[in-house]
């Protein structure tokens, strides 16, 4: 259990600061251009990364949302669940409190924000987003033939939930992602953080339902 811990820490981590640094040197906005579309690559690369260098230890979640998808579908225990969680968002902590070190804490950090100040808007296109996310994840899990391009598919998902949601949130699908930038900005992205921590969990947790129905189907 304390490799997974530390597995799913060093690649929250890697994810914040690599990733939301990467939205944070190029400006990533959302508008669409060259910083917009290095900032979804960032997110997919990291994950690719990850993927095979901590995914033989822990799976490599490094996402609550995921986690709480795995936790439903039957594929962890509660208590590994919650040791994945305190892992995922002490990283993220670290990552963001290195990234603003390096480039300044007066900077973006990669924070999430609200879709024209909605918050209905900004949980529906939240959950949507972790939703493709996940099911994802979940599909490309579920079957040994798939184990070795599993990074792949994951990595590119994210870059693509990345492509179409930047414009709307800056794309959080994880609540420890957008936990440690938010931590650090304080203000509007803290205040309205807890946007981007029910969404993904619901969204996570919808696609887990979802898949179980359809593996459930596909059996009978």
């Amino acid at each position: 259990m304390i490799k997974k811990f530390f597995a799913e820490f060093i690649g929250t981590f890697v994810l914040v600061l690599f990733a939301c640094g990467t939205a944070t040197v190029v400006g990533c906005t959302a508008e669409p251009n060259a910083a917009y579309l290095l900032t979804a690559l960032a997110f997919g690369l990291v994950i690719v990364a990850m993927a095979y260098s901590i995914g033989n230890v822990s799976g490599c979640h490094i996402n609550p949302a995921v986690s709480i998808g795995v936790l439903i579908s039957g594929g962890m225990s509660v208590k590994e669940f919650i040791v994945y969680i305190i892992a995922q968002f002490a990283g993220a902590t670290a990552g963001a409190a290195v990234l603003g070190a390096l480039v300044g804490f007066d900077t973006s950090l990669g924070a999430n924000g609200l879709y024209d100040g909605n918050v209905v808007k900004s949980l529906v296109i939240e959950c949507i987003l972790t939703f493709v996310f996940v099911l994802a994840i979940l599909g490309v899990t579920s079957k040994k033939k798939y184990e070795k391009c599993a990074g792949l598919v994951i990595g590119f998902t994210l870059t693509l939930v990345h492509i179409f949601g930047i414009y709307f949130t800056g794309t959080s699908v994880n609540p420890a992602r957008s936990f440690g930038p938010a931590l650090f900005k304080g203000g509007e992205a803290l205040s309205t953080y807890w946007v981007f921590l029910v969404a993904p969990l619901v969204g996570g947790a919808l696609a887990a339902v979802v898949f179980k129905a359809l593996i459930k189907s596909d059996e009978e």
